[in-house]
């Protein structure tokens, strides 16, 4: 199915791939990002929300980032930038994996969708950077913070700072990226992680990618709080129940 031509969105069963279709460059308009927070944020509803594979049409562009051309007026560019924002968010409490499919250029943006996603493949002919100290523009604050978490401050430093791109070889050193692969494997390969991710047992992961991504916000009484939740939701879950029924089979045998 398709909800616009500048966002192609194709399901199957429990996977569903995104496609950024924005030629030539995919770059993110305040539409593109709209649509893309309207459909995340609606199978995130689903009751059984499927794995999603995030990923731009073209080998060349991932996505350039944000479209430089909404950011002439504060009055275009202040509530486009609040979108952005809200994107972010979704996609770190979106709960089921996020795998992005990058071949080409994932820059400004872009490189923000990677460090928000759960697993990134990408193509050896990948640049990604923030390249906005050297436009006239500033990346949003939640994606330089992530960066940081992500990468560690003087890799965030490095990119950030300089606005100068690196290679798949770097990105992949400084932890933006998880695999490289050759340009014809990069969405195979996304759509075989995102599967396997979503096979698993899902009140479990929603909680550990919770963990992982919210909690540096939070003090000690909030995740005690988070925790016990937590207990209660995946104790009493029948497909975590027999996980366990099996692993202490296994261990008993031993």
């Amino acid at each position: 199915m398709s909800t616009d031509n500048s966002l192609l969105i194709e399901r199957d069963h429990e996977l569903v791939t995104i496609t950024m279709n924005r030629p030539p460059a995919n770059a993110l308009n305040s539409q593109l990002i709209a649509l893309l927070l309207k459909t995340i944020k609606r199978f995130a509803e689903d009751e059984h929300p499927p794995g999603i594979v995030l990923t731009g049409s073209g080998v060349r562009f991932f996505s350039a980032g944000g479209d430089i051309k909404e950011v002439a007026g504060i009055e275009i560019a202040r509530p486009r930038i609040r979108l952005f924002h809200e994107l972010l968010v979704m996609m770190e409490r979106y709960p089921g994996p996020i795998v992005c499919a990058v071949r080409g250029y994932a820059v400004g943006g872009a490189l923000e969708f990677l460090l928000h996603a759960d697993y990134v493949v990408v193509d050896d002919a990948c640049k990604i950077g923030f390249p906005e100290i050297n436009h006239g523009l500033l990346p949003v604050t939640k994606g330089m913070r992530r960066a940081a978490e992500k990468l560690g401050v003087r890799a965030a430093q490095e990119l950030l700072y300089w606005g100068d791109l690196v290679d798949a070889t770097r990105a992949k050193a400084i932890g933006a990226v998880n695999e490289v692969v050759r340009t014809e494997e990069v969405e195979p390969r996304a759509t075989k992680v995102c599967r396997t991710l979503r096979q698993k047992d899902r009140k479990l992961f929603d909680a550990i990618k919770r963990s992982l991504n919210l909690t540096a916000q939070m003090d000690d009484r909030a995740l005690e709080d988070m925790t016990v939740a937590d207990l209660g939701a995946y104790v009493t879950a029948e497909s975590s129940a027999d996980a366990r029924a099996r692993f202490l089979s296994k261990s008993n045998k031993g």
